[in-house]
Order: C-alpha cells, then sequence, then structure tokens
C-alpha cells in the first residue's frame, strides 16, 4: 500500500475514522523516497505532538489556586493615613460593614432567613451512643421555639430586651431552641455554666432583673452545685428541659412537656438590631465575674459565609457543622464565639457532639461534618497523634517528604485532597475527621505556625485563623481566602477598624508598627453590666476597645500577635515579664501539654508547672532509655532535666531572652481542666488560682535556688 492508499483509507467510512498506528506510518515510509527521510523528523513530530496533549491536559486539570478577594499583599489600608490604624482592604472606602443582608439584622433574622433558604431541611442533629445522627427540622425548631416563647410570656415573662433568661444547660439542641425562643420574644439570654462557682452564682442572680431559668437538670442539683438556699430563687419561674423529679414544692418548676402542653400562642415579638441580645457572665484569670452585654452578630461566621464560602465552596453541596465545644466554654460565650447562630443564616446543619470529649472523633467520623470550629489545643493534639503514630524512619521520611510536596502547593495558593500524596499518605488521617471536611475555623488562642501549615497539608482542607475576644463579639481579624501563610491572624473583619497604641513601659510603639491591639467598630460591646468603671478601663471615651495583647502590623497588613500586656509583670532586677507568651513558646516543645510560668519581683528567675502530654510522653522519655508510668515519669529528676533542656531548646529557637527562660519545672502528671478549678471556660489559665494551687512546689524550686 503506498501513501496516498494510506491517507485514502483515513477517510470516514462505513466504520468511522481509522486511526493510523505508528508502525503502519513507519511501514509506508520506504515507499516514499521524498519521506523516508524525514522517518526521524516525523517521530520527533509525533513525540510533540503527545507532549502537547498531555501539556493540554495537565492544563485543563491541573489545581487552581483560590482567587483571593482582595491583594493579599495589602490586606488591610491605614485609615485617614496613620499606618497604626487600619481596616479591611475588602471595603470600598472607611464606612464600615454594619449589615450584610437588609433583611439580616439580628440574630431572629438570621434564623428566618435560614429556614427560608432550608424549608423543611435538617436544622440541629444529635446521636447516642453508637447510634447514627437524628435531625430536628427548621420547621420543627422553629415551631418548639414559638411554642417555648409562647410558654414563657404566659408566665409573665415580658418582650423586651430588660428581660432576663437564665440557661443552664449542656451544648445540645435544647439549648439552641430554648435561646430562639428568648429572642422571638426580644428576651435576654443570659448563659450560666457550672464552673461558674457559687460565689459568682449567688451574684448573677442577685444582679439580674430574673424571671425565669432554663435547665438541663433537676434544679436540686442546681442547688447543690452552687450551695443555694430557696430564698435566693422562689421568686423564679423554673423549666428544666427534660423530665425529673421536682425538688420541692417551695420553688416553682414546669417541665417544658408541660409548658407545650399549656398550647398558649403569642404573635411573635423579635428584636430590634439595638436591642441587648445576650449577656455573657465570663469567668477572668483572677476569679472574677464579667457581665458582658452584647447586641452584635458573630463576625467570624458573616466573614466566612459572606466572602469566603462564596470564593470556596458550592451552595449545592451543602453544610455540616460539628459543634463540640466544652459546655462551659459553649454556653460562656454561645452567640459571640460559637458558629451554630451564624450557620442557620445559610441553611446549614449543626450536629452536637454526644457530650463526652472522648467520643470526639467518633462524632466526628460519624458525622461527616464539611465545617469543624475548633480551638487550637485540639489541634495542637491531632498533630501530636499524626506524628505519633508514624514510628519508622522510612515512614517518617515519606510523611516529611508528602508534606513538603502539599506545603509547596499551599505556597503557591493550591488547597485540595486528591493530589497523589492524599491517596497514598493521607487518605486514613482524612478518613478519621470525616472524609468530607472542607473548613477548619480556628481562634481562642495562638496556633504554632508549624502546626497550621502541617495540618493544612495533611488534612487538605482549609483552616482559617482568627482573633478577637468576647468583648468585641469574637472576632475583629481573620485570614485572607488565598493566604495560606502562617505566624499571624489575618487582616481587620469589614465590620470594625483596629489600631496599635504605645506601650511605652514594654517598649512598644505604634510607630514602629507595634502596640496594645485597640478595636473599633459596629462588633465591639456596650459595656460591663452595671459597671461603669470597669467599662470605662475597657473602652476609652473615642469608643476603642483596649485588649491588653500586643500586636505588631506585617507588610501585607496583616496582624501578629507577639506579647501580652495584662498579666505582666517584674523581676527583682526590673525586666518585664509577659508569660503567657513564654507559655505559648514552651507548647511547642513535644512533651509538654500544658505549662505554668511563674515569677514575682521579689526573685531573679522564672520558674514553669509542666504537664507532660500523657499521648507522647512514655514514648518520648522511653526514646531517651526511661521507662514507667506517667506518674513515675514525673517523680524522675532525669526526666525533669531531659524537659527541661527541651524546652530552653525551643525557647532559643523562638528568641526568648535569657531572663525568659525558666530556669527550674515541676512536672504535674494531671492536666489543667475546667472540672479541678485550673482553667476558665474558655481553657486559660486561671493564674491565681494556679499559683495557689502549685505554691508549696513553687516555694520549694525558689529555696533550692537561694540554698
Amino acid at each position: 500500500m503506498h501513501f496516498q492508499e494510506w491517507l485514502r483509507s483515513l477517510r470516514p467510512g462505513a466504520d468511522g475514522v481509522k486511526v493510523p498506528e505508528l508502525e503502519d506510518l513507519r511501514s509506508l515510509l520506504p515507499s516514499v523516497p521524498a519521506l523516508s527521510s524525514l522517518s526521524l523528523a516525523t517521530s520527533s513530530v509525533l513525540g510533540l505532538g503527545a507532549l502537547a496533549s498531555l501539556m493540554a491536559y495537565w492544563l485543563v486539570t491541573r489545581p487552581r489556586p483560590i482567587a483571593p478577594p482582595c491583594d493579599l499583599q495589602a490586606q488591610s489600608i491605614p485609615v485617614q493615613g496613620d499606618p497604626s490604624c487600619r481596616r479591611s482592604a475588602l471595603l470600598k472606602d472607611e464606612t464600615l460593614l454594619e449589615f450584610y443582608h437588609e433583611d439580616t439584622r439580628t440574630i431572629y433574622d438570621m434564623f428566618q432567613r435560614g429556614r427560608r433558604i432550608a424549608g423543611d431541611g435538617p436544622c440541629l442533629g444529635f446521636r447516642k451512643p453508637r447510634e447514627p445522627y437524628q435531625w430536628i427540622s427548621y420547621t420543627e425548631v422553629e415551631e418548639q421555639a414559638q411554642v417555648l416563647g409562647s410558654g414563657l410570656r404566659a408566665k409573665g415573662c415580658q418582650p423586651n430586651s430588660q428581660q432576663f433568661v437564665g440557661i443552664f444547660a449542656q451544648n445540645r439542641p435544647e439549648w439552641v431552641i430554648a435561646e430562639l425562643a428568648c429572642y422571638t420574644f426580644s428576651m435576654a439570654v443570659v448563659p450560666l455554666y457550672e464552673t461558674l462557682g457559687e460565689e459568682a452564682m449567688v451574684h448573677i442572680l442577685n444582679l439580674g432583673e430574673w424571671r425565669s431559668l432554663l435547665f438541663h437538670q433537676c434544679v436540686c442539683n442546681f442547688c447543690e452545685i452552687f450551695n443555694l438556699n430557696n430564698d435566693l430563687i422562689c421568686h423564679l419561674h423554673i423549666y428544666y428541659l427534660y423530665p425529673c423529679v421536682p425538688p420541692n414544692n417551695s420553688i416553682f418548676i414546669t417541665s417544658l412537656l408541660h409548658t407545650y402542653i399549656l398550647q398558649v400562642s403569642h404573635s411573635h415579638q423579635p428584636p430590634n438590631p439595638e436591642d441587648l441580645a445576650v449577656v455573657c457572665f465570663t469567668s477572668g484569670t483572677t476569679g472574677s465575674v464579667n457581665p458582658d452585654e452584647s447586641a452584635g452578630l458573630n463576625d467570624f461566621f458573616f466573614f466566612f459565609f459572606f466572602f469566603v464560602w462564596p470564593t470556596c465552596y458550592s451552595h449545592s453541596e451543602g453544610l455540616k457543622v460539628l459543634t463540640a465545644v466544652h459546655d462551659g466554654v459553649c454556653v460562656c460565650v454561645r452567640v459571640c464565639a460559637c458558629p451554630q447562630v451564624s450557620m442557620f443564616c445559610h441553611g446549614a446543619r449543626v450536629g452536637f457532639y454526644q457530650g463526652d470529649i472522648s467520643l470526639l472523633m467518633d462524632d466526628i467520623k460519624t458525622l461527616q461534618p464539611t465545617l469543624f470550629p475548633v480551638v487550637p489545643r485540639l489541634l495542637n493534639r491531632i498533630y501530636d497523634k499524626i506524628l505519633g503514630s508514624v514510628t519508622s524512619p522510612l515512614r517518617r521520611a515519606v510523611l516529611r517528604y508528602a508534606v513538603r510536596r502539599k506545603q509547596a502547593e499551599l505556597n503557591s495558593g493550591v488547597v485540595r485532597n486528591d493530589s497523589l500524596w492524599d491517596r497514598l499518605v493521607f487518605n486514613k488521617i482524612q478518613a478519621s475527621m470525616g472524609g468530607k471536611l472542607r473548613f477548619i475555623l480556628t481562634a481562642s488562642a495562638p496556633i504554632s505556625p508549624t502546626v497550621l501549615s502541617f495540618l493544612r497539608a495533611t488534612l487538605g482542607c482549609l483552616i482559617f485563623e482568627g482573633y478577637g475576644q468576647t468583648e468585641c463579639t469574637a472576632g475583629c481579624t481573620f485570614s485572607m481566602p488565598g493566604d495560606w501563610s502562617a505566624g499571624h491572624v489575618g487582616a481587620p473583619l469589614p465590620c470594625n477598624v483596629v489600631k496599635l497604641s504605645d506601650i511605652p513601659e514594654m517598649s512598644y510603639y505604634s510607630r514602629n508598627g507595634e502596640g496594645e491591639i485597640c478595636i473599633r467598630g459596629h462588633s465591639v460591646f456596650r459595656g460591663y453590666l452595671r459597671d461603669q468603671e470597669r467599662t470605662a478601663e475597657a473602652l476609652d471615651g473615642d469608643g476603642w476597645l483596649h485588649t491588653g495583647d500586643v500586636g505588631q502590623w506585617l507588610p501585607n497588613g496583616t496582624l501578629r500577635i507577639i506579647d501580652r500586656k495584662k498579666h505582666i509583670f517584674k523581676l527583682s532586677q526590673g525586666e518585664y515579664i509577659a508569660p503567657e507568651k513564654i507559655e505559648n513558646v514552651y507548647m511547642r516543645s513535644v512533651p509538654v501539654l500544658q505549662v505554668f510560668v511563674h515569677g514575682d519581683s521579689l526573685q531573679s528567675h522564672l520558674i514553669g508547672i509542666v504537664v507532660p502530654d500523657p499521648e507522647v510522653f512514655t514514648d518520648w522519655t522511653k526514646d531517651r532509655g526511661i521507662v514507667g508510668s506517667c506518674e513515675e515519669l514525673c517523680q524522675n529528676p532525669d526526666v525533669k532535666k531531659a524537659v527541661l533542656e527541651d524546652m530552653t531548646l525551643v525557647g532559643k529557637q523562638a528568641g526568648l531572652k535569657s531572663f525568659e527562660q525558666v530556669k527550674d519545672i515541676h512536672l504535674h502528671p494531671e492536666p489543667f481542666s475546667i472540672s479541678n478549678g485550673l482553667l476558665t471556660p474558655t481553657l486559660k489559665s486561671r493564674r491565681a488560682d494556679l499559683r495557689r494551687f502549685f505554691q508549696p512546689q513553687i516555694t520549694l524550686m525558689y529555696s533550692k535556688a537561694a540554698a
């Protein structure tokens, strides 16, 4: 067959177009003298064609970086030319964002918008051990809230924001229903929780215009917990959220079921945007109770849904959220810091954990959440667990290489979970988180850049970090979509302005881009309830909220937290110490789970109380030839020396000065917790209580140094 015949054979026929094989082409070349000399050239052309095809396929299917909503090199803009005071680059001018939707200005509005979107779709999820999640629909939630709110009205609760309704309950669907019932009739919610303590609870009950309390358990347990007498609460209407035995007849107790049976019906009387929504009594680290008034909405999650969500996610895929906050944390900053309220605005499903933190991973696997709000402490545990599960040198090398390859993609703006490394190395890790996780939101405490970058690579999802306080409705800065660098907390949110103020005693000056972080905007709280003196300390005459944290503006307009103004103290030679900054550094040490740094003006050096991480501590010491139980290891002087050396090395790498390094430590096997009174409900150290609890060990360490 000649070349012309071969060409004719390629014309469409009954069987379509014939695709020539490479060998067919070569067999024809000798019969075409003019082309025989071009055999090598033809092979080269075909090779180039194949390469071009592969290149085209790669261009079409290659992972693309997320398009950021602004220039990532200029994420914030100076206000009126002052580089120390900055606003979000997402704003067109200096007018701060107050509402995103005109019809969504209150928490009540947010739920109503979500109901319109979701219809009769699932809203609140819960589960029993070893069972799947059960769901309460948006319609059912609204109906139950309407009936409960009407019952409260029938019992004398007034539909205004000066009507306080306390809720003492675990993090569960009934909490949300009770909260929504209050907002349906403009009442203010006051979350209560066990770790407030007796003195604080008596103070709270004496402070507010109480009419009703809602409980998750029998009120007699409540009275026993806080050692309360009937005279203090006998004037209250008390409702329990599920059946229990009433303690006596001197307290008016009603089951919610009885309230539902009343079938009273009152028309909705929703609040105005300026009405009080919640009073958060937060136990500070000094043991004081701070009643924060807040009417604002949740800024972190507003930003997430209105700027991050449209950029990164398809609405058609749906959204499931796992809320797994400890009870004290959840109810303490329920509206301000937890995600549920903002999730409702888009018709999301919110699943609650079983209430046992040890079963959290099982809840995650069962729910398969899309979004997981989490505190950095849990992310640190996930990080340690991943590293601790890789024991052989070969597997460690493969893990490190795979992480580097994924981090290289991160640096180019690509975040995905379908790469070769995800399939070969990270699939089990991602499956342990449910397999459908797309977003993680973390705040409330600093997170190590190493941990953040590692988890972004291994989990293959978007991890956003924010910063804020309860006093500014949780959020004032948030990392920008597309910016996957670590070591900062993002740029100001569109609802507020952030400035840095001079702290001369710590040598921080705003002209150098450093100083105390101050916030002003629609998210800032009104003040402390009936405490003008403390309100004046927190809010200055121009409306700036002084946070007590020290920040630094980075060249790209993001904020970095570098120090802490509050809780600072001097050593005997005049050096200022910010213990929380040092503690955050030491917690990067592998064997360390928690640390409390102590010093005072009569001593020249620092000491520390260290809680080892039980998941890695025994293996860590075994690698150094020391074995034993956690309690035995904590008593071993060689172990203490090894831990102190590791902490000192981590401190040097982080740039701690010599006087900022602890010179002695005490190893304590039991973690600081809410239940033992050493952590606040927001998981911050109760410094005064820690100092009192460990005073014998503190005295012993200083006496040994003086000997």
